[in-house]
């Protein structure tokens, strides 16, 4: 059994199966989630899973250095790229907030530890029974969503974060009978 929330689809399977929950330690592939969940704000997930290919492209396999220099040029591109979400304020956000990013690489010495931090360094395991029991936000995702707004990042507020928190495992929210609960739970 799965989470009910990825119903048929083979890309939401995909997802569920392969990495929603596995917790992440790669800064990359954290950048990568922060830009994807934000141009999210508003849209399904399922959206931008189909345009993840074309961010990838786009935002140079989400290298924060080189999106950090993104200039106007480059934001007038991306707002023609029919691959992505064209919408400028998300992506004016992702390039501020890559910036924003190496400011917390350099004074943690990666994102990966300063995110971690939210959660005392491991994965809090939910046991819920059903999808409907899922909270939007907690107060890890709150407080998460606080520090980052003092820092000067964009388009990522609590409940956005916890879709972070979610997708890179810093939280198991699989429910109690898919098979992934126990498998995410284990990985470490």
């Amino acid at each position: 059994m799965r989470c009910g929330w990825c119903g048929d689809n083979p890309l939401y399977i995909k997802y569920h199966d392969e990495e929603w929950g596995v917790p992440v330690y790669d800064d990359r592939v954290h950048f990568e989630f922060l830009v994807l969940e934000s141009a999210q704000a508003g849209l399904s997930w399922l959206t931008v899973l189909k345009k993840r290919e074309s961010y990838r492209k786009a935002y140079k396999d989400f290298d924060p250095e080189i999106v950090a220099a993104f200039d106007q040029n480059k934001i007038e591109e991306l707002m023609q790229n029919k691959g992505i979400i064209r919408n400028r304020k998300k992506i004016e956000a992702s390039v501020n907030n890559a910036k924003i990013f190496m400011d917390i690489q350099r004074e943690f010495g990666s994102f990966s530890n300063y995110i971690w931090a939210f959660v005392g360094g491991k994965q809090i395991i939910s046991s819920y029974k059903g999808i409907e029991e899922l909270p939007a936000k907690t107060t890890e995702s709150e407080a998460l969503a606080k520090d980052m707004k003092k820092r000067g990042f964009k388009f990522l507020g609590p409940v956005i974060l916890y879709s972070h928190m979610q997708a890179t495992g810093l939280v198991n929210d699989h429910i109690v009978s898919c098979f992934r609960y126990k498998e995410v739970s284990e990985f470490k």
